[in-house]
Parts: structure tokens; sequence; C-alpha cells
């Protein structure tokens, strides 16, 4: 017994971690938050998924088993006692007792026992005689279903454990180390995964999830085992005809449910139900839970823009969320391949959008909610939904991958309507931002031809020839003035303010850029009437609120400009239209343990019960004759002798001498 609570201890500890922290996470989730070497010492616990660990499902057979050799050992006992009256005591034995009563009476013993006899049956007590010779003992007894509490209890322990383990991923690891189930860990179909990658449609408990986008129909469910996944058939199949989901004015979802339609292959037999969050569906002993919703394979039409080379023409992309995608870019020289994996569509995004944030030159607008996530309250003024954004992950030639989320429409921000650009390294990490400013088209076409012009060296020649022309009042100083200008609008090309003052010393650094920044603004007006000129579209007014937006418009490019550096991808991609389909996302179980939890609490609810609200007495009484009357002497004892039980003795001792008179 001792062995067992001290299990329980073990099992209570475990359960208050799992309580505590969020299980079955991603394992960068614990890295970010308990760093890297904490992370490898509490992943040889397995706490992320602590209730499936194997020392906990080790504990909880130990548990089992030892709680249930308690039981054998012990309810035998407890039984026979319960069922004992105890019948072969002595009278001297009762002399010790310390809850005694003697008295004589002149009734004759045949009458003292019709008294007590009476008096027993009145106070719902069983009794049991024994003649022994002229004596007669009386014993009684009352609760003793209060030993049946403590069997209910302990027995409610192994039962509850039991259903733990019969709903754990015990039954399907069982199958992975004795019955030659191997976990698929290589992208393919369902239907090309062999059968030792299957489980039994009869396997007796399982947890699988499945994803089926609108339209479409599936009656398997995937487990996650180790690093790798099972594939669990099911006794029906699952069709998600429409996914309906409402929101709430911040953008998160306020409801979801699915309507399907079930199938049964041995019947033929098909009905419809709507599965939602606190509704599931239950059929042939599986129950399908509504649990998330996901992208379902959403069509994409994107336009690209080169980021490299003085390329600027755009181009279509046709895509889908969940396919890769191949891309080429031409940035001159070569062609660069890419592979694109559509990651996401979040049609509906509601930012907090303040705007009281000042441009920066790197790391711009990393103050923005993430997206459909917002903390702010539904009630803030600065919410605003701001349209589709997709996200994506690039693939470059040298194997690194960043991820990309990029807006459909342009925000209002700081008084300037702006695209916005987002990545990020890892998932653990914010996204980091950056504004294109849109153009008179609500567009990034004139950006990007000004980003193209940059690295045409005629173009930015040109543009720093007007410049040095413009702000020089002698010959002599134009050309310099326009050899400065054209390396500036180079290496700012190349590598942002940094690569202008890279060589500079600290100290001289403010005042480089304080001559340079305003030099390179002024030569991208420039360059900006150039392009206009090459594309037949009149110059740029400079005058009147015109020329103040157009100012407003170069700054904002030269922000944009300054971070494209830091933008890792050699292609700009901008969603053109997109048609939605959405995937609902069950959790799907059979759990036969459910059942016997349900059958252990009501177990523990009788054990309780029993144990504290019945309570188990024993009276005994010799009655002998004495001259022509009778000698009484009665006892009365608890397994609990509180002062209840005191009390009950009292009123038992006053009864018993009434009787005697």
């Amino acid at each position: 017994m001792r062995f067992a609570v001290s299990l329980l201890m073990f099992i209570c500890v475990a359960s208050l971690i799992g309580t505590v922290l969020q299980q079955n996470q991603p394992a960068s989730n614990y890295i970010d938050k308990f760093g890297p070497f904490w992370f490898s010492i509490f992943d040889k616990f397995s706490i992320w998924h602590i209730y499936n660990s194997w020392w906990f499902l080790l504990i909880m057979t130990f548990l089992v088993v030892s709680t249930t050799i308690c039981l054998v050992r012990n309810a035998p006992k407890m039984v026979r006692d319960a069922r004992s009256f105890r019948e072969y005591i002595r009278g001297s034995s009762l002399r010790s007792f310390h809850h005694r009563v003697e008295t004589t009476t002149t009734a004759t013993p045949a009458e003292s026992l019709s008294r007590i006899q009476q008096w027993l049956n009145s106070q719902g007590y069983k009794y049991k005689l024994r003649q022994d010779g002229e004596s007669v003992l009386l014993a009684a007894k009352k609760g003793s279903a209060n030993r049946m509490g403590y069997i209910f209890a302990h027995a409610a322990i192994v039962v509850i454990c039991v259903g733990g383990l019969l709903d754990s991923e015990l039954p399907v690891r069982l199958q992975v180390w004795l019955g030659g189930k191997v976990p698929i860990t290589e992208n393919m179909l369902i239907s090309q995964v062999p059968e030792s990658g299957r489980l039994s449609p009869a396997n007796p408990s399982f947890r699988a999830n499945m994803m089926v986008p609108e339209g479409s129909q599936t009656s398997s469910g995937v487990i996650s085992v180790d690093n790798g996944v099972l594939v669990q058939p099911l006794p029906f199949s699952l069709k998600l005809n429409k996914f309906l989901v409402d929101y709430y004015s911040t953008g998160m979802p306020s409801s979801f449910k699915s309507e399907v339609e079930v199938t049964d292959p041995d019947t033929g037999k098909t009905f419809s139900q709507t599965i939602e969050v606190n509704e599931p569906l239950r059929y042939k002993g599986v129950t399908v839970y509504q649990s998330s919703f996901e992208d379902g394979g959403s069509k994409l039409e994107l336009v690209g823009y080169p980021l490299v080379g003085a390329g600027n023409q755009a181009f279509d992309i046709n895509a889908a969320v969940g396919k890769p995608t191949e891309v080429t870019v031409n940035s001159g020289a070569q062609q660069v391949p890419l592979a694109i994996d559509f990651s996401g569509l979040r049609v509906i995004n509601v930012e907090n959008l303040t705007g009281d944030e000042p441009p920066q030159p790197k790391a711009v607008m990393d103050h923005v909610a993430s997206v459909t996530g917002s903390a702010a309250g539904a009630k803030n003024a600065n919410l605003k939904n701001v349209g589709p954004s997709v996200q994506y992950k690039i693939v470059g030639s040298d194997g690194q991958a960043h991820e990309y989320t990029n807006y459909m429409l342009p925000l209002m921000l700081d008084g300037s309507s702006v695209f916005l650009a987002g990545v990020r390294d890892t998932a653990t990490q914010p996204y980091r931002y950056i504004r294109i400013p849109a153009d008179s088209d609500q567009s990034v076409k004139e950006f990007m031809d000004l980003r193209a012009a940059l690295a045409n060296p005629a173009l930015v020649n040109e543009a720093a020839t007007r410049f040095a022309a413009k702000n020089t009042n002698t010959q002599m100083q134009q050309p310099l003035l326009q050899k400065a200008a054209a390396g500036a609008l180079e290496t700012f090309s190349r590598a942002g303010f940094n690569g202008i003052i890279d060589r500079v010393p600290e100290p001289d650094r403010e005042k480089v850029l304080g001559f340079a920044v305003p030099m390179i603004q002024l030569s991208l007006v420039e360059l900006r009437d150039v392009v206009r000129e090459q594309a037949g579209k009149p110059t740029v007014v400079r005058d009147g609120e015109a020329g103040q937006e157009a100012d407003r418009w170069v700054q904002m490019s030269l922000l944009a400009l300054a971070n494209l550096p830091d933008y890792p991808s050699p292609i700009f991609m901008t969603l053109k239209n997109f048609e939605q389909v959405e995937a609902s996302v069950f959790q799907v179980a059979r759990s036969p343990g459910k059942n016997t939890v349900y059958m252990g609490c009501l177990f523990l609810i009788i054990g309780v019960f029993s144990m504290f609200y019945i309570r188990d007495r024993r009276i005994w009484v010799w009655i002998k004759p004495h001259h022509q009357g009778s000698e009484l002497l009665a006892a009365m004892t608890s397994q609990r002798r509180t002062l209840d039980f005191n009390h009950e003795f009292d009123r038992f001792k006053e009864a018993f001498k009434r009787l005697a008179t």
C-alpha cells in the first residue's frame, strides 16, 4: 500500500506538470521558452507529451498492479469480516472493552433476550444468537458496508488507471513494439502507405487527426508516433460538404462548424450531420470532434517582381496552398531557381494600426499585431480589417529557407499608402516588415521600376548628371558631384545606408549621412523622372499638394530601398486573386476507456460515501441466569471511535438500562 501511495504521488506531480505546461506543441515553441540546454534535459523525460511518456505509463502500470495485489490480498478478509457477526467472543473479553455496561434484572433470560431483540430490530441492527449452556450471546452489527467503501475506493483507482491506459498511446505503441508496425517518415499519399504503416480498423483504442478540405472525402486518420505517423482506417468515410466560420470584430474566429456526410461502406447507409466544437459526431464506436480549421489548398494568383538585376518585367504565378511551386527568376546574368512553398491564405486580417511609430531604416513595423491573433480588445478604435494576406516559404539554391507574409491590399500608415512585406528566419521570430509605397494605381509597379533603374548604370548616371546640374553653381564642381551621386546610388542600391558608412570612422558617420541621404533622395527624384520619361509618362509635379505627395513617396521609397538588402528573397510577390478552399481539422477517437473511467468514478463515489457516511458499529450482549432473574453484560465498538460514537454509546447505555428494569 505504501508503494501504491508513492506511485500515486508521482502521478499527481506529473499531472500537475501536464496541466501547467501546454502539451503536444512544436519543439521550437519549447526551445524558445526554455532554451536549448533545458529543452534537451526536459526532452529526456518527454514532458511535452507527459501523459504518453514511457515513464508515466510505466508508473500507471505499476500502480494498477500494486493496487490490484493489495485488493486481492485484503478484499476477501474485509468481506469475511463484514459478513461475520463475531459471535464467538467470550464474556471475559467483553469486560476489557472501554465502552461496556453491566446490570442485573429480575426478568428471566428469555424475557431479557426478547426485549433486546426488539430494540436491535428497531435500531436497524442485524444479530445472531449463540447458545452457551444456559447463557446466550447476542452478536449484532450495523454499517458493515463501511468495509466495502475501502474496496470500492481502491478498485476505483485500478479501474480509472486501466481506463487511462486504454485511452493512452499504449495500445498503438504495443503494436509498434510487438506488432511490426513502422511509423512513416517520408512524404507519400495515403494510398501508397505500406501495410506496416497501417493500423487495424479494429484497433481497440486510438486518437487520430484528420484534415478534410471542402468537397473532399476520407476514411483514414493519422496518428503521430515518435518522428513519424501511422494511418488509422475508419469504419466509415467522411465528406466535408461545407465549412462555416464566423469571426469577432478582432478577426478571431467566434465559431466554426462542419457540414459533413457520413457513409457506411458495410451497409451503404449515408446521413448528414453538422459537427461543432461541443457537438461531435458519434458513429460505430468512433467519435469525431471539431478540432480546428486550416487552408484546404486555396488557389492563388500572384504577380512576381524580380528584386535582383536591372530587369523589371513582372510575371504571373499560379499556385495552391500546400503545394510546392517552382519559379525561375531572371537576374540578368543568370537564372535563379526558387522553390516556393505556400503555407497559408488568410482572408481576414484585423490589425491594430495605431500609426504612431515613426518609420525606421530597419525592422519597420515590428509593432504590427500578428495576423488573426491581435491581442487588442474588440473596442479598440484602431482595429481595422486590412484584407487578405498570403504566407509562403522560399528555399534558395543554397538550401536556406525564410518565411514571408505579404498583404494583398495597401495599408494607410503614417499618412502614406504602403504595401507591407514581412520576413522572418524561423517560426519563433516575429516578422520584420518593410513598407513599399503604393503608386497612383495602388500597386508596387512604379517602385519596382525605380528599383530596377538603380541596377542600370546608364540610368543611374543620367539621374546623377541631372542632380549635379541642378545643385552646382560652377561647371568645375558638376563632374565631381555627378560622380559622387552616381557612386552613392550604386552603393545604396547594393548595401543600403550601411554600405555608405561601413568604412567611415564612427565619429564621422553622422556627418557623412547628413550629406549622403539628401543627395540620394534628390537623385532618386531625378531617377524617377527618367523612368517615367522612358515609360512615356509625364514627370512628377513638384509644386503644391501634388509635390508634397511626390516627396512623401520618394521618402518611403528611400526607406524601402534601404531595407531591401535585408530582404533575402530575389523576388517580391503580390497577391492578385484567390479562390479560397477551407478544410476542417477533426480529431477522431475510439476511447473504450471513457466508459471504464466513468465506472471507476462511480466506484470512487460509492467508496468515499461508504467510508465517510456509513459507520460500522457492533454490539455484544451476554445474558446469564442470575437467581430469579438474569445478569446482562453488553459492549459496543466501532472502527472509528469519534465523538458521535461516544454519544451513541451513551444513548445505548441509557436504553440498555431501561430494558433491564
